[in-house]
Parts: structure tokens; sequence; C-alpha cells
């Protein structure tokens, strides 16, 4: 089945369908690594986002439901240049394509991925439709001008578990701290890993006030990941700024630009974001480099938040953005990129390890 792509510039492609058929819009956004499509289609931070793979040919192991991130895939759309024919893994349960159509993604393969990544990195993320059924370029290009942007659009509430639940440390590892994690879009690895190292894990959706977290007496508080415009979401910056002297807290991608909020910074979104599984960030204070995978379109301007309280820890070093920063009187830290990746493999778990020990040090009520 013919499928067209067309951006909100006039730019049109021409390719055939994968996934579902009909018509979707999103901002579209080039991601860079070269395997990991089912972790980033089931990442719930691609909400609201069409999806270019640069890597020209995907789909070659399959889908398997342990390593999905969430319930679903997530963008609202997907572009490649080549389908894989053959789903060649022992672990593939279905092909690529026939998942995509099951969670109804709309998809596009056969167009010139790289010219249009070319367009993107110059031009910025740009609106886009893809379609099986309007395949009039001018109609659809204006059909995707029209279409509302995603800055200001508050995202999370489409991605936030809808009643909080409980994760147990697995079996044979010993419990020792309780997590508050609110919840705005949360990669299950993160859970995973947080589980794995004893941590009892309190799920809360993104509208939780702190007081009814604060009912809970958490050792420390986590800001997951998530889709969209931090500053579209106040009721979570609230929520944190009331928890942020109360107990250790450590954010990552949403979580860290919710923070710097919080303290009373600002945002701004960046020209196409960062998406991919191989930006190297430099941890300042170790003059370690970490290879890291990013997904974001917002950064977060550490010199606006007020009072000296920050710095930064970490620096991008392809556009020089801010990649993490801490609190320098609180046990309080958050991370851009996503550590629970492991693109590394292991080069940014010991964050993981420091926010144990803030919550190894934080003053219990039985000290007293």
């Amino acid at each position: 089945m013919k499928a067209l792509l067309a951006l909100e510039d006039g730019t049109a492609f021409t390719g055939e369908s994968i996934g579902a058929s009909g018509t979707t819009s999103g901002e579209v956004v080039f991601n860079t690594s070269m395997t990991g499509y089912q972790e980033i289609l089931s990442d719930p931070s691609y909400a609201g986002q069409i999806v270019a793979m640069t890597y020209p040919l995907i789909g070659n192991t399959g889908v398997n439901g342990e390593d999905l991130e969430s319930g679903q895939a997530q963008p609202e759309g997907f572009i490649i240049k080549e389908l894989s024919a053959v789903a060649s893994n022992w672990r593939s349960s279905q092909s690529l394509g026939d998942w995509l159509a099951q969670c109804e993604v709309v998809g596009i393969q056969g167009i010139d991925t790289r010219q249009l990544t070319r367009i993107l990195r110059l031009k910025g993320a740009l609106k886009g439709m893809i379609s099986t059924e309007v395949l009039d370029p001018r109609a659809l290009a204006a059909r995707a001008q029209a279409s509302p942007s995603l800055v200001g659009q508050d995202m999370v509430r489409l991605v936030t578990c809808s009643q909080p639940k409980v994760l147990d440390p697995p079996a044979g590892v010993r419990e020792r701290f309780r997590v508050a994690a609110l919840d705005c879009g949360t990669k299950r690895n993160i859970f995973r890993m947080l589980t794995q190292m004893g941590c009892r894990v309190e799920v809360f959706p993104a509208s939780t006030s702190a007081g009814e977290i604060l009912k809970q007496d958490p050792d420390g508080l986590f800001l997951s990941n998530g889709p969209g415009d931090p500053e579209a979401v106040p009721y979570v910056v609230e929520t944190v700024r009331d928890l942020i002297p109360k107990m250790p807290v450590f954010g990552i991608c949403l979580g860290h630009q919710i923070l710097g909020l919080a303290l009373g910074g600002k945002t701004y979104k960046l020209k196409f974001g960062h998406h991919g599984g191989n930006h190297p960030v430099l941890d300042v204070a170790a003059g370690k480099v970490e290879i890291t995978t990013q997904n974001h379109g917002f950064a977060v301007d550490v010199p606006s938040i007020p009072g000296d309280q920050v710095e930064q820890t970490h620096v991008n070093l392809y556009d020089k953005t801010v990649e993490g920063m801490r609190h320098k009187t609180l046990p309080v830290f958050s991370v851009q990129y996503h550590p629970e990746a492991s693109p590394g493999p292991h080069d940014a778990h010991h964050l993981f390890r420091r926010f144990l020990e803030f919550m190894e040090k934080r003053p219990r009520k039985t000290d007293a």
C-alpha cells in the first residue's frame, strides 16, 4: 500500500505503508541508534512524535515481549528506509510490521531517510503527517502545518499510570529502601534497576500531590522520564518543589527538566533534540566521558536557577548543553540522559548507586 509523509515546510516523501493504515500526525525527529528499535518504539517519551530511524535496515530481529519498555508502541508514527523481510532471532515472537499494526501505529518505508535527516538537522524538528489515505502532498503538508505543536501540550497525562502500584525487589534481594516514583512515562528498565538494587518502588501517577507521597514516608523520590514540554506540567513541578527539602531526589530526562523548573529555573526547546544511543557526555568532576542514550527535545538552563544553589555536573560534547546537575547543599541531583539504557554498557550505573547512598545517609525517625 502506498503511503505519504509530508512535513509542515511542504516537503513530501512517497513510500510504502508499514504497520497500520490511516493518517497520523506528530513532531518528526530522527534517532541515530543502530540497534534497539524495539526499546525506542516502546519508550513513553516518544508520545506525540514521529520517529525516523537513520540506520537503513530495521526489524531484522523482530519483536519480543521481554524487551518492551512499556506495554505498547508509543510514537505517533514510524519512518524507516527498509523493513527487514525476515525477523531472525530465537526470542522473536512476531515481526515488527505485525506489531506496529497491532499497536495501530502508522508507518512508512522506502523513503530517503538520509535526506529527511538532513532537513531536520538544518531546519529543526518539524510537524509532519503520515497517511495511507491522503496522498496529495500539498493537502497533507497543509494538514501538517495546521496540526498542534508539541510545545505547551501536556503529554504526560497520556502515559502516566492511572493508579498507584508497588514494585518489590526480586526474590533473593533484600529490601533496603522505599522509593516514591513520580511516573511521567517511566521506562521499565528504570524500575528493574531500582528493584534489583533493593528498592521497594511505590509508583505514583504524575498528578499525585506532595502530601499524598509524604504519607507513605519514602526514603527518596525518583522523577521519571516522559514526553513533551516540561513547562506543560506545572502540577508535577509544584509537587517536586514541595518535596525537594524533605528527601533525596534523583531525576532522569523529563525528571531532570522538572527538577530544574522546581528549583526556579527555566527550560528551552532544542532545535532537533537528542535522540540516539551514541551521545558522548562529559562527567565534569571525574573528567571521564560516558557514552549515553538520549531522547529529549528540551533542555535545562542551569544559569537561570536562582541563588547559585545548583552546579552543572555533566555536559553534552556535541552541543555543550546541560546533561546533569546537582544541588550544592541538598541530596538532589539529575541527568538528562538515560543511565538505565546502558549503551556504555555500565558507564552510568554509578548514578543509581549515588541515589542509594543518599538514602542511606538520610536521617530516619528511629535515629532520634
